[in-house]
């Protein structure tokens, strides 16, 4: 069977839009992410993909803290900004209004709110690696509908 016989409702398998920052040493990294599940209860646990040749993937597979920022619905400034991409330690925060999670990540304005994540482990699946991790914190920020990202393609972003 040929993967274009699925890729179109592959794409279809809606997933939110997200920030994650991660900090690792002095250095701030960030990236938009859309495939990122709850996957646990007691303790708080969610998973998030990262393509494995980031430098994110490192950082995380390391055991560098993040915060997952929910993006709304209606508002595409922190899509824009991250959209762009960055190196480690590049301008990610230039122009953004943030504070510091306990561990130092950054936290973002504008989003819908942020988890604060400690990485458990992880699993390599295909060009990603997912990650496993601990919510130890965060906040709802607004009350108002999440951003859903749907894919005209299941076989590429």
């Amino acid at each position: 069977m040929s993967p274009m016989s699925f890729a179109p409702l592959l794409g279809r398998i809606p997933s939110g839009l997200f920030v994650l920052t991660v900090r690792s040493g002095e250095l701030d990294g960030g990236m938009l992410a859309s495939w990122v599940m709850q996957a646990g209860f007691e303790p708080p646990m969610v998973t998030v993909a990262v393509r494995k040749d980031r430098y994110l993937a490192d950082w995380l597979s390391a055991g560098s803290p993040a915060v997952l920022h929910c993006l709304k619905a209606d508002d595409k400034t922190l899509l824009k900004h991250f959209a762009r991409g960055f190196e480690p330690g590049g301008p990610m925060l230039e122009g953004l209004t943030h504070r510091r999670s306990a561990q130092g990540v950054a936290i973002v304005a504008g989003s819908l709110g942020h988890l604060e994540l400690t990485p458990k482990g992880h699993v390599d699946s295909g060009d990603h690696r997912i990650f496993l991790a601990e919510v130890t914190g965060g906040a709802l920020e607004a009350d108002e509908p999440p951003a859903v990202h749907i894919r005209k393609n299941g076989l590429n972003y």
